[in-house]
């Protein structure tokens, strides 16, 4: 009898301590790419949001990849009290981060939102093909797409919607990078991290509160309010730096995206070991300052050897103290007296401000018409500088996308109605010429001579009514 109590009690030590041992297999990490997951012999690899990035490839072979992108506009920050509608490749500025290597198959999939008011397309310069996918992947709201490249050079490439007009996609926030690891992946640092400059232009000045419209004019004459890393005012600043330790390696990941300036990336109080210039294969070594084009990246690694805290800067440098192109690398550890004794101090430099200093002087006057003709000729160069990129040459429109001018019935029914638009903007479903358009018109930063110059040049083409609008109409139509 006692036997037999025995025997039970060692079986039920043995089958809890079986469960415990079970239970404690599921809590560890599984011993694999924590990056991806393996689907049906297929890799889904993990995007991630910046300053983040995926898991690094190592020596895997080449794969296809699944990759599921959506695209969002939504409404964010860009400093306190200054909110901004971004577009967005995954829910974030910049886009979700794309790790592969080379030679592996990518089967991409972009789908947008139902609740976007806009189609999108991705254009990514690592992809060797016609818009770099951007002809392939043209998605209007509410649908998806699929396409598919192989990754044939190794390098950091950014990506970015190329929809016209690509400027405006771009300066709303629609740009990331994807890396393709050269064959057994990249060498092991510590830490990994994921940064991306973009300039911003806004209807109200820098720090103007509010929901702030984007300004074409602005962004035309490369006049940001705003260059900052990673989508706004202070990403990487205080509780968003990022961190190191004293005597650890780190890599960033920096893109460009732009649209108009580029970026002179510096770290103060830092050299860096290895630059991958441009993003690519070739390696400068023990540099001060790195320069990175609109539409371009870079891959800078270097040693921590001190603690403190870091500055991050676009060394164009009233970019960085006054519109916002900062950050911060806080690193801990011991002091290295023998390094660097100095003093130092927490924190980030106070901003100087932005109120601006000016220089006597007057802006030419804007020409003025004295004939309908005349006003046909100055309206043909405003309208190549403002609205080709939407309404193309011959006011053709784009399909779906934006409304034709050319033998408008929306246009030629109502010239106040017309000129409205063009001083305020337009947003919500129109009718023209028996189709629906569901876009944004952005209001245009004219005079009433020019708003009556280019109005008369599109009337007076294209099978349209012949209308002379005059700076007088557009005047009462402001009132």
């Amino acid at each position: 009898m006692k036997k037999q109590i025995s025997q039970n009690r060692i079986f039920s030590i043995l089958v809890v301590a079986a469960i415990l041992f079970l239970w404690s297999c599921s809590k560890q990490e599984k011993a694999v790419d924590p990056a991806s997951i393996q689907v049906s012999g297929e890799l889904k690899p993990e995007l991630t949001a910046p300053p983040k990035v995926p898991f690094p490839v190592g020596n895997r072979p080449a794969k296809k990849l699944i990759i599921d992108m959506e695209i969002l506009e939504q409404e964010g920050e860009m400093v306190n009290g200054v909110k901004y509608i971004y577009w967005t490749f995954g829910g974030s500025v910049p886009g979700s981060f794309i790790r592969t290597r080379i030679g592996d198959e990518v089967e991409f999939t972009l789908k947008n939102h139902p609740d976007n008011k806009l189609p999108h397309n991705i254009d990514l310069h690592a992809v060797t093909g016609p818009g770099g996918g951007a002809e392939s992947s043209f998605v209007a709201p509410g649908h998806e797409i699929t396409f598919s490249f192989k990754t044939l050079n190794p390098g950091l490439y950014v990506y970015h919607c190329a929809t016209a007009p690509v400027g405006m996609h771009i300066a709303n926030g629609m740009y990331g990078l994807i890396l393709v690891e050269p064959e057994g992946g990249l060498a092991p640092v510590d830490k990994e991290y994921y940064i991306m400059q973009g300039d911003f232009y806004t209807k109200g000045a820098h720090g103007q509160p509010g929901l702030q419209p984007f300004d074409m004019q602005k962004a035309v004459d490369e006049n940001a309010d705003y260059v900052v890393f990673n989508g706004k005012v202070g990403a990487l600043n205080g509780d968003n730096a990022i961190t190191a330790k004293v005597g650890e390696t780190v890599r960033l990941f920096v893109g460009n995206g732009g649209p108009n300036l580029v970026s002179s990336f510096h770290v103060i109080g830092e050299i860096f070991d290895r630059v991958h210039i441009e993003g690519g294969s070739a390696i400068n070594e023990n540099v001060q300052t790195t320069l990175i084009p609109a539409g371009g990246a870079a891959i800078v690694e270097f040693k921590v050897d001190v603690p403190g805290t870091f500055i991050l800067v676009d060394h164009s440098i009233f970019r960085a103290f006054n519109k916002g192109a900062l950050g911060m690398l806080k690193v801990q550890g011991e002091e290295d007296k023998t390094i660097y004794s100095g003093k130092k101090q927490e924190g980030i430099y106070n901003p100087e401000g932005r109120a601006l200093q000016s220089m006597p002087g007057e802006a030419p006057a804007i020409p003025t018409a004295t004939s309908a003709a005349e006003r046909v000729k100055l309206g043909k160069q405003i309208y190549s500088q403002t609205c080709f990129a939407c309404h193309q040459g011959e006011g053709q429109g784009i399909p779906g996308v934006f409304p034709p001018l050319a033998n408008s019935d929306y246009l030629n029914a109502d010239v106040d109605r017309a000129i409205d638009i063009v001083l305020h903007g337009k947003t919500g479903e129109i009718t023209v010429n028996g189709e629906k358009y569901n876009s944004v018109m952005t209001a245009q930063t004219l005079s009433d001579e020019e708003v009556a110059n280019v109005l008369t040049f599109i009337y007076n083409n294209w099978g349209n009514n012949k209308t002379e609008v005059t700076p007088q109409m557009v005047a009462k139509v402001k009132k």
